[in-house]
């Protein structure tokens, strides 16, 4: 992770620069004495991290950082000065230092910043979202050579089998080779109901309800098929639609 000094007094970027010997995971790029010089750096190295003095000659770390555009670097401020620290946090920064700078508060901010950098990484490597899907929008759907192209508020019932889930829709039942957790993310919970581990049922397609065991519900749907809810699922379907 590269790092770029931002102070006016050079034996302060010097003590430092001693201090960060420590994490071998910070290597030093660069050092600027003023805003001027800061700005030149970060245009020229693209560090991930700045150590910023809030009082330096001409413009302050503070004006500096205010005016930085995005995307802007890590920010620690180190500064001989603590009424600042409520309007660095203000800016996003991620620490506040004081000097003479305690070894320890330095290696907890830089595992502050550890932590963000790999949660940033982690949140990148995610996948995005797919959109959920509208009541009203068509999905294509395609079992062998057969091929349909359906509205969502259709489907009545989706059905775990293993890797695969059989949807159900007029008077076809199709087997896709996408889990039913991978179709519970794109339905919308507003029109679709997670009825037990294997089930999802279409609310609009519910004929009528009746009591089951062990406080459970039987739901009938629109063309026949009944769905168990267990007790815990039945809880939850009387808070949703109740008023």
């Amino acid at each position: 992770m590269k790092a770029l000094l931002i102070d006016d007094e050079r034996l302060a970027r010097n003590e430092l620069r001693r201090l960060l010997a420590a994490f071998p995971d910070l290597e030093i790029v660069g050092e600027a004495a003023n805003a001027k010089q800061a700005r030149e750096q970060l245009a020229a190295l693209s560090p991930d991290l700045i150590f910023l003095d809030v009082q330096m000659p001409g413009e302050t770390g503070m004006e500096l950082l205010a005016s930085l555009e995005a995307p802007v670097p890590h920010v620690i401020f180190t500064t001989a000065y603590d009424e600042f620290a409520v309007k660095a946090f203000e800016l996003n920064a991620l620490d506040y230092l004081l000097k003479p700078v305690d070894p320890a508060r330095l290696a907890a901010a830089v595992e502050k910043l550890r932590e963000k950098a790999a949660g940033a990484e982690t949140q990148a490597a995610k996948p995005a979202p797919r959109d959920r899907l509208a009541a009203e929008d068509k999905v294509f759907v395609r079992e062998g050579d057969r091929c349909w192209f359906v509205e969502v508020k259709s489907i009545r019932l989706l059905e775990s089998e293993g890797n695969y889930t059989r949807v159900h829709f007029d008077n076809a039942q199709p087997q896709l080779f996408r889990s039913l957790n991978a179709m519970e993310e794109r339905l919308d919970p507003k029109y679709f109901f997670r009825a037990n581990r294997r089930q999802i049922i279409n609310l609009a397609w519910i004929d009528k309800i009746e009591p089951w065991f062990s406080g459970g519900l039987l739901v009938h749907l629109k063309g026949g098929a009944k769905v168990e809810l267990s007790r815990r699922q039945a809880q939850d379907f009387r808070e949703k639609m109740s008023l």
